[in-house]
């Protein structure tokens, strides 16, 4: 296997995760409006769907959805070539798969920006979440598969929230004065999105337990729970800032990212430099 990436995979991986930050940025800001002014928060699909109305919001629509298709593509040839050196032991493998699920899940997405980008695409958010559900729920062991899912969706909220809080999200970040100013913000982000996705695989739980594709939703539903609850327009507000924090993760991620195969192993990354402060080592790596 070669050292380096093919020299495409960088601007493809830029580019993915910059569409990424634009969903996040509009999402975010949406929900947190939402928060200040009342009302309900939108999820991805609605959003991206008044998206359309705004000028030059047809064009919008379709650079986001060829950033997330070049996620997609970024996603899988990363998982393929091993890009980040997560290795081929059962613990690599697995991290991986997950990879590759995501770039698929991202490159869904993106079909659904473009056909709202062509006129279509304007049902609610939690349709596509539903519409999923209720195909799986048909199948044999469909409660039971569906009940996976949602169990995997939950993990996938931990494993957002625990990225933020234990700052994992620095592996592959390059030290700059930037990067280091963004810090809160990208854990804050990380930490937000683990909450939207946590609730949104509880929902799929439930619609698996109680055998009802309609209590599972989406990004919108998982917005409209926090809004119920007690204090539920400051949870809004404050998780409509994370998802904003989430999307200059994405940016930071789109601009100052490394790939250890095709920078290499020296690079001073955000977690690299974290490590030798606590090794008091930092002054002669950095002589």
């Amino acid at each position: 296997m070669s050292d380096k990436a093919p020299a495409w995979v960088p601007p493809v991986m830029r580019a993915g995760y910059y569409a990424r930050a634009a969903v996040y940025t509009i999402v975010g800001v949406l929900a947190f409006l939402a928060a200040v002014r009342g009302g309900q928060a939108q999820g991805t699909t609605n959003a991206l769907a008044d998206l359309r109305s705004a000028p030059l919001g047809v064009f919008a629509l379709w650079v986001i959805s060829i950033g997330l298709f070049a996620y997609m593509v970024w996603r899988l040839v990363d998982a393929a070539l091993d890009l980040d050196d997560y290795g081929s032991d059962a613990k690599g493998m697995f991290a991986r798969i997950g990879l590759a699920v995501t770039g698929l899940i991202h490159g869904a997405i993106g079909v659904s920006v473009a056909a709202t980008a062509m006129g279509g695409g304007n049902g609610s958010d939690g349709g596509g979440a539903q519409s999923a559900t209720q195909k799986l729920m048909s199948m044999p062991y469909g409660p039971w598969l569906v009940g996976i899912v949602g169990v995997i969706t939950i993990g996938a909220g931990v494993y957002y929230m625990r990225k933020g809080w234990g700052e994992k999200y620095k592996k592959h970040i390059r030290v700059t004065p930037t990067t280091q100013k963004l810090d809160p913000a990208m854990k804050f982000g990380c930490i937000a999105e683990g909450v939207v996705v946590g609730l949104i695989g509880i929902s799929i739980l439930i619609a698996a337990i109680n055998t009802d594709p309609s209590q599972a939703g989406g990004v919108g539903e998982a917005l409209g729970q926090l809004r119920s609850m007690s204090f539920g327009r400051i949870l809004l507000g404050a998780v409509g800032l994370g998802l904003i924090g989430f999307a200059i993760e994405n940016a930071v991620e789109g601009t100052y990212r490394i790939l250890p195969r095709y920078a290499g192993p020296d690079v001073m990354t955000m977690a690299r430099q974290a490590k030798l402060k606590a090794e008091g080592k930092l002054h002669e790596a950095t002589a």
